[in-house]
């Protein structure tokens, strides 16, 4: 079984897209069209910007949803999931891969959510710490003894889980992790707690263009992070993605689902190969390329 993955925030780099908009007329039109939706040359900031523009949140998750569905959409006839799975932001990218969402619509909720975000941002300061080589359960254990706003957030690979939380809260955690045995509690360089409570205004405003949005039902099956299993119901669908901003991205969980249920292949549509790594780290034998 074949399945196709979607990268999230954090993949991004300058130039991503431009070999697409060069060589491929249905690439540039696309990005023209996004360009359009969006009211600003997103384009210009993908090819020729600097770090800091693209490390905007309004600008790198429309970048990295654009780079990875174009991508999918120029392989034409070789694109064929058999499944599809997306991290957080990239939940976005697979659905429209597979039929749920139209490019459009994807874009708008992706360029929403990504505004949404930011304000959330600002109300608390809050941030990510990225917990190494600490069994899941020992770091959810820490977490719930502590006072205040802090929460696994994405379940990466085994070994690798991702804290949310105020950051006061989240340097307390970093130490009683250490302590717990961690190999290293590192303070990630992003503007928010995604994926934790503290997400939760912009929950309530994206849940409401959600409802708006129309979802049909998919060509193969979605692994959604909420759930980690396969989806095939469009309500059901557009219920998990509402859910998403402040749960966890389950995404160790996938991993394991979509092995068990018979994955053979699985190809990263999008910006860098992360995704891929993550995968070798549960199964060494299976077969990853790039798209």
């Amino acid at each position: 079984m074949k399945a196709y993955v979607f990268p999230g925030q954090g993949s991004q780099f300058i130039g991503m897209g431009k070999d697409l908009y060069d060589n491929s007329p249905l690439a540039k039109e696309l990005f023209e069209k996004a360009n359009e939706i969006l009211g600003f040359r997103i384009t210009d900031i993908m090819f020729n910007g600097t770090d800091e523009e693209l490390k905007q949140t309004k600008v790198t998750q429309p970048a990295i949803f654009l780079h990875s569905v174009i991508l999918a959409k120029t392989l034409g006839d070789d694109f064929n999931p058999e499944a599809v799975a997306g991290h957080s932001l990239g939940e976005f990218s697979a659905l429209v891969a597979n039929g749920v969402l139209t490019f459009e619509d994807g874009l708008r909720l992706v360029s929403q959510r990504a505004l949404a975000m930011q304000k959330a941002c600002e109300v608390v300061p809050s941030t990510m710490a990225a917990i190494l080589n600490l069994e899941d359960e020992v770091v959810e254990n820490v977490c719930a003894e502590i006072d205040g706003v802090v929460v696994p957030a994405n379940y990466n690979c085994p070994g690798q889980l991702v804290i949310s939380g105020t950051v006061e809260a989240i340097n307390i955690a970093c130490e009683k992790l250490t302590e717990a045995g961690a190999r290293r509690a590192l303070v990630l360089p992003v503007g928010g707690a995604f994926h934790s409570p503290l997400m939760e205004p912009a929950r309530e405003e994206l849940k409401e263009a959600i409802l708006n949005t129309s979802f049909s039902n998919p060509t193969c099956p979605i692994y959604q992070n909420v759930t980690a299993s396969a989806i095939t119901d469009a309500t059901q669908i557009q219920e998990n993605l509402i859910a998403q901003l402040t749960a966890p991205v389950k995404w160790t969980q996938t991993m394991q689902n979509m092995l068990a249920d018979g994955v053979t292949s699985v190809t990263e549509v999008g910006p860098g190969k992360v995704l891929q790594g993550l995968f070798k780290k549960v199964d060494r034998q299976l077969e990853t390329v790039s798209a």
